[in-house]
């Protein structure tokens, strides 16, 4: 369901990618915000990483605000996005559940093969002619060799060249 088409919203899931990181101590390598689904290139910076808390961390602050959001505005998609989980108890689901698709890169090539299909998302799903017009993705960053920074966006810290180096020696 296309449920981050507005810009509030975008910001909102933004805000919770940036503090996830930090929090979870993953670095974001790449990623697009597409109307009904988003792709995160992150890497770990501790030993024993944990994506499902990586996730969860994105994921619950995001739809708490999100719902909070469309409470103030009144907005239908709150009853549309309320399901009863038992007799007597309803939950707001904004996230389709499980913890979606994920894998390990350790490659360069199929790294930036990854980053490329990520950032095309937009060109082919028609909602833009090229990657670096569609606002919420790292497409701009990386054009720029990082010198471009959208204050609506989650940090993007690139690649971990020395991480490459280490693999394929």
């Amino acid at each position: 369901m296309p449920l981050l088409v507005g810009d509030a919203v975008r910001r909102l899931v933004c805000e919770s990618i940036d503090r996830a990181m930090s929090t979870q101590q993953f670095r974001l390598a790449a990623f697009v915000l597409m109307p009904d689904h988003v792709h995160l290139l992150v890497y770990p910076v501790t030993p024993d990483p944990r994506i499902d808390r990586l996730l969860l961390a994105i994921k619950r602050p995001a739809s708490f605000r999100i719902k909070r959001l469309l409470q103030d505005r009144q907005s239908p998609l709150l009853k549309q996005r309320t399901i009863r989980e038992r007799p007597g108890k309803s939950a707001f689901r904004f996230w389709q559940e499980g913890g979606g698709y994920d894998r390990n890169l350790s490659q360069v090539t199929t790294t930036l093969s990854a980053i490329d299909y990520i950032h095309m998302n937009p060109v082919r799903r028609g909602l833009v002619p090229q990657s670096r017009h569609w606002k919420w993705s790292s497409a701009r960053w990386y054009e720029s060799d990082g010198r471009f920074v959208d204050p609506d966006l989650p940090t993007v810290h690139g690649l971990p060249w020395d991480f490459f180096e280490h693999v394929t020696s």
